[in-house]
């Protein structure tokens, strides 16, 4: 019988892949690994599989996780079957094996086709958004453009982690000379070396901002209506402009940003990556999560940020030589509108569509500020674990009373067993509950909560019966 041990791995394209990214012609990866160009020469092709031995020896040369190996790039079998069910492809059926096939011997191939049909899809919607207006096209949408850039990253930037560890050691030296904790030492690194001053003015006067830089004066702003948390990532993230102002702008134009807005965008979104680098160093971060079996409330003490400060952090977490658990993000306000979206692995929602209803992120709205837990089932048979609670929203705009956002944290069941919220559940044999993409891409039948039919299925409606699905559709 074929056991998974004496099943042979062939992983020519990945291994292919690896090779260009750092550089090296086959000549010398052989000689790195030990082995000869004509032998590593098959194994890109798939002419031989890849031993154990020679796994080990990736590992540690290249301090490569072995994980990744066995993973495609930004394309996935969900993601490429959720863009081929685009009406687009109507009468076009694609195999479920054509598809892991692809992604298996032409990985690039199939990154290549999703990031077109991105394209596609984005200039679609711009159309419709300029029909529905009357204007003429518009552009793409900064926010887009670099949610899209850091994912391509992997939500991981190891640069400005080296410079948020580095910052935060010169902040702890200077610590007990400034009093204790992040705060009063950013405060005297601010003054003493960038003559900038701190100071919080009242919400009446702030008007609409929460934190603005004073250039004339040289001083920082805060809003009085920003608690403890909020205020230290303010400060860090002032901090991290003066300190390391030319290197962000140095990272955010390597990315050649379509326009100057989206390169704006960009360069506040790395800011804000060192300031959590710095008030959540990555080396610690990482060994008080694992100590506290990620324990938000205890992670949020030691480091005195809130509980979306470090559930973002959690996402960050993909050094090679000391991973995280790959948890994936969302954010979304009552209405459902999605304002956030990182992961540091896979990403079982769909990215053209909202999140299911029947996942939990959504009921968080019901019992505020508590964190509720559930496993998840999509489409492919994979199990997650998720845990998501409410958090509040910063700042007021003065149109009403602010409302909070719900924030989801996810991983693969197979990680579930180091969350402490997962604690005392039969992870072997979980309730599970079925959930699916966007409504318009969903195949699971019956569902209470559909809000569409699928694309490519009809409706199936009849005068003699009614579902519990107030959208029933004919079976493909």
């Amino acid at each position: 019988m074929d056991t998974a041990a004496d099943r042979k791995l062939f992983l020519g394209a990945r291994l292919k892949r690896l090779r260009r990214d750092l550089s090296l012609t086959q000549t010398a990866m052989a000689a790195d690994l030990g082995v000869s160009p004509s032998y590593l020469n098959h194994i890109e092709r798939n002419q031989r599989p890849v031993s154990a031995q020679l796994l080990l020896r990736l590992a540690e040369t290249y301090d490569v996780d072995l994980r990744t190996l066995n993973q495609g790039g930004e394309a996935d079998e969900a993601r490429l079957a959720e863009a081929l069910a685009d009406p687009l492809f109507k009468g076009l059926s694609v195999p479920r094996h054509e598809l892991l096939e692809l992604i298996e011997e032409a990985p690039g191939a199939a990154d290549a086709l999703l990031r077109l049909y991105r394209a596609f899809d984005d200039q679609r919607a711009r159309a419709r958004a300029a029909a529905d207006t009357g204007e003429g096209l518009l552009e793409a949408s900064p926010a887009d453009w670099v949610r899209e850039y850091v994912q391509a990253r992997g939500n991981h930037f190891p640069e400005l982690d080296q410079m948020g560890e580095a910052l935060a050691e010169a902040l702890a030296a200077d610590a007990p000379a400034h009093g204790d904790g992040f705060e009063p030492a950013a405060r005297q690194r601010l003054a003493a070396k960038h003559d900038l001053g701190v100071r919080t003015l009242p919400a009446e006067v702030m008007v609409e901002w929460t934190r603005r830089f004073d250039l004339h004066r040289r001083r920082l702003l805060l809003s009085d209506t920003l608690g403890p948390a909020s205020r230290a990532f303010a400060i860090a993230y002032q901090l991290a402009l003066a300190e390391h102002g030319p290197a962000l702008n140095a990272l955010a134009g390597a990315a050649n940003a379509p326009d100057e807005a989206t390169r704006a965008l960009l360069k506040v979104a790395l800011t804000n990556t060192l300031a959590a680098a710095t008030l959540m160093p990555y080396a610690a971060f990482q060994r008080a999560a694992e100590a506290a079996g990620y324990d938000m409330a205890r992670l949020q003490a030691r480091f005195g940020v809130s509980y979306e400060q470090a559930a973002h952090r959690l996402t960050t977490l993909s050094r090679p030589s000391a991973r995280g658990v790959p948890f994936f993000l969302m954010r979304v306000d009552q209405a459902g509108n999605i304002s956030k979206r990182y992961a540091a692995g896979a990403f079982p929602f769909s990215r053209f569509g909202g999140a299911c209803p029947r996942w939990r992120l959504h009921s968080a709205f019901r019992t505020p500020g508590r964190i509720v837990t559930q496993i998840i089932e999509t489409p492919d048979g994979n199990r997650w674990f998720t845990f998501a609670r409410t958090v509040e929203r910063q700042g007021h705009d003065g149109y009403g009373e602010a409302h909070d956002l719900a924030v989801g944290l996810g991983c693969e069941l197979r990680h579930a067993h180091r969350l402490a919220y997962a604690r005392g559940l039969d992870l072997e044999r979980p309730d599970a509950t079925p959930i699916g993409p966007a409504c318009r891409l969903c195949h699971r039948h019956p569902c209470a909560e559909r809000a569409a039919a699928p694309i490519d299925r009809p409706l199936a409606v009849d005068d003699w019966s009614k579902s519990v699905s107030p959208y029933p559709f004919a079976a493909g």
